[in-house]
């Protein structure tokens, strides 16, 4: 598969969140969406982006913004994780890569000398019509917010 570009129309997903809700971008149509790939549930990093975007949700969603997480852990992982750390937006259970290989960030990863497969962090900015405005794919787990309202209002 091709890498997704800026400009692209973002592919139709769907999956169950944490509470076994169904979740699909066509839920997100004429509004902007946070689509955020991370690693792990309850890891330092993927906490500390979820927090970012937990913390900063309200801001979000005035300026319409919504937030979708999406990780291959199952969703007794992903209610674990929400729970803990009271997030307010849906974890979507992709367990069978699916929509990781859509988007195309599942791939090789190199920790500790060690090569596995596993979720690039990368997060899609996708407006109101469907199609991608922005890809971070160097994100900022401290300031990931930030790194979308700036983009955003950028344009």
């Amino acid at each position: 598969m091709s890498e997704l570009k800026e400009g692209q129309q973002a592919p139709a997903f769907s999956g169950k969140d944490q509470d076994g809700k169904p979740v699909s971008l066509a839920d997100y149509s004429g509004k902007t969406l946070v689509l955020y790939f991370y690693p792990k549930d309850d890891t330092p990093g993927c906490t500390a982006e979820a927090c970012n975007f937990r913390d900063n949700y309200q801001a979000l969603l005035g300026k319409g913004i919504a937030v979708v997480g999406v990780s291959v852990d199952d969703e007794k992982s992903h209610r674990k994780f929400a729970t803990k750390h009271s997030l307010p937006f849906p974890l979507i259970v992709d367990t069978d890569q699916a929509i990781v290989n859509s988007y195309g960030v599942w791939g090789e990863k190199n920790m500790y000398g060690k090569t596995y497969m596993g979720t690039n962090r990368t997060t899609f900015i996708i407006g109101p019509d469907g199609r991608i405005l922005h890809i971070i794919r160097k994100v900022k787990n401290d300031s990931a917010t930030a790194q979308v309202l700036d983009l955003l209002e950028a344009k």
